[in-house]
């Protein structure tokens, strides 16, 4: 057993869905995406801060665009694979999942100026898009809890709200209405009959102990990814300085299917409880628009230094659920067993329950970078490689949601409290990049190091990841071929469900990922 330090107006926003949709984990699918980016991008760890000179500079540090004196045309595609080890509740689970996507691709066009009366030496301008994160997941754990159950948010959500009989079988159709019109909940009344509060009927150990229990079983696969189209523009100027800036348009899709399982393992036949299982269906789409700008300069030769400013993005949501429930509550009814309802029974006249449309600002980024040139020359094809380092601050508790109706009292107070709630439960972290490269001639190779700090504001909550990356490079006569393969490790914790009461349970993940990057491309005069 695991406690949450979180304040308990934290753990009730997970229950909200009666209202609203969004929940504080749903900062990290939108602020903390892995590395993306070319070939030779990932193969280096990320560190395009200061080094310029790849298309995916577009995306990191848009002044990096001015190194471009030609043209180039750049594809990326990648295939991914994972696997997820979970502990819950000391059970060991197992998981896997594979897919493809791309790193960055496009356009950029460079152009050179050698009129005497120009003072840049060159300019470029460049066209890409980029997937910033791959949301293609399949996680699956289990174990035996005697402690707490999954229906106890519902107990507590229609307490809080002091809610009739008459809204608990209507109200929140994506959770509690479902519980209750299954008897997974019920009511407590006192001796004249009168409804006091509600109760789960799973059986749990009371004061003396006991041998109830739930196993408890929670698989969730998600998929979709995160992209973003950049138009960026950059100058060099004697090539001694790069100033450049790029308009973004990030657009994600998101679907998760979820089902959770509680079974009754006491063998007793006649405690009310057999089982019950959940299904969930959630799917997310959304554009937004932010900007990116940033200046790199070469004091001397050898050495570069990057500094690179990410605004906030700015994004209109639409997120859409639907949930069914399916409950076996033995003899406690003379109704048959087991039963199923689903949100939509529920809906009525209120075909449009379960839209949820809202803004979303997720935080800015702030990244400083030095990169050392070997043979550092103007004539690229005598420069013998390099090493680069980038070092990047996320302020994680900077993501806020917003009401698109502000004369939605409902709403705004909802995302005002789901703000406050982001605020405590995340913090700013520190991200660390490094890489290389050696070129032989015509042939490169490269090694990257990656570390990306935890968001989580307590030590309890694991979210740190760490990617190893290596990689090859041909280049000549204007056709280059890069190949990449990233390692990710990754840890981090899922909470099943959100208790004010008592102590959450924790499952704690590994997730190893694995993705191998082609990118091939050709140079235009």
């Amino acid at each position: 057993m695991r406690s949450k330090l979180f304040l308990a107006s934290a753990a009730l926003l997970a229950l909200q869905l009666v209202a609203n949709a969004q929940v504080p984990e749903d900062v990290l699918r939108y602020a903390y995406p892995l590395m993306g980016g070319t070939a030779r991008n990932q193969a280096i760890g990320g560190a395009m801060g200061s080094l310029g000179g790849d298309i995916t500079a577009a995306h990191i540090n848009p002044a990096g665009i001015g190194m471009y004196k030609n043209s180039e045309f750049v594809m990326s595609p990648n295939f991914s694979f994972l696997n997820n080890k979970f502990n819950f509740r000391g059970d060991q689970t197992k998981s896997k999942d594979n897919g493809i996507g791309y790193g960055t691709s496009g356009f950029v066009w460079g152009h050179s100026h050698n009129s005497r009366y120009k003072k840049s030496s060159s300019s470029a301008i460049s066209l890409t898009i980029n997937q910033t994160a791959n949301y293609n997941n399949r996680m699956q754990y289990k174990g035996f809890n005697n402690f707490s159950s999954w229906s106890e948010q519902y107990v507590e959500e229609l307490a809080r709200n002091r809610a009739t009989v008459n809204q608990a079988l209507n109200n929140y159709i994506f959770g509690s209405s479902l519980a209750f019109q299954l008897y997974l909940v019920d009511t407590i009344a006192d001796q004249n009959n009168n409804v006091i509060g509600y109760q789960s009927l799973v059986p749990l150990p009371g004061i003396n102990g006991g041998p109830e229990g739930v196993m408890q079983t929670n698989l969730i696969e998600t998929r979709g990814g995160a992209h973003e189209i950049a138009l960026a523009f950059a100058n060099n100027y004697n090539d001694k300085l790069h100033f450049g800036v790029a308009f973004n348009v990030p657009f994600f899709s998101y679907q998760k299917e979820q089902t959770y399982r509680e079974e009754d393992m006491s063998g007793n036949l006649n405690n009310d409880f057999s089982y019950f299982e959940y299904k969930e269906n959630y799917k997310t789409t959304g554009w937004g628009f932010n900007a990116k700008l940033g200046m790199i300069f070469r004091p001397v030769e050898k050495l570069r230094f990057g500094l690179a400013f990410h605004t906030p993005t700015f994004s209109s949501m639409n997120d859409r659920i639907s949930a069914e429930m399916k409950v076996n509550s033995e003899n406690y009814t003379n109704l048959p067993q087991p039963r199923v309802i689903t949100s939509d029974e529920l809906k009525g006249s209120n075909s449009n329950a379960g839209n949820y449309n809202y803004n979303m600002i997720t935080p800015y980024r702030l990244l400083g970078s030095l990169s050392f040139v070997i043979n550092e020359v103007k004539e690229v094809k005598r420069q013998k490689g390099f090493v680069t380092a980038d070092i990047e601050y996320v302020n994680y508790r900077g993501t806020r949601y917003q009401a698109q109706d502000a004369t939605n009292v409902d709403d705004v107070n909802y995302y005002t409290e789901l703000n406050n709630s982001i605020k405590n439960r995340y913090k700013g972290a520190m991200n660390l990049r490094l890489g290389g490269e050696l070129k032989f001639n015509t042939i490169m190779t490269r090694l990257g190091f990656a570390y990306l700090g935890s968001p989580y504001a307590t030590k309890e909550l694991k979210g740190s990841r760490m990617l190893l990356s290596g990689g090859l490079g041909y280049r000549n006569k204007g056709m280059f071929v890069d190949l990449t393969y990233v390692h990710a490790l990754i840890n981090y914790s899922h909470v099943p469900y959100w208790l004010a009461d008592k102590a959450n349970v924790v499952a704690d993940g590994k997730n190893s990922r694995g993705n191998i990057v082609l990118t091939f491309g050709f140079k235009f005069m």
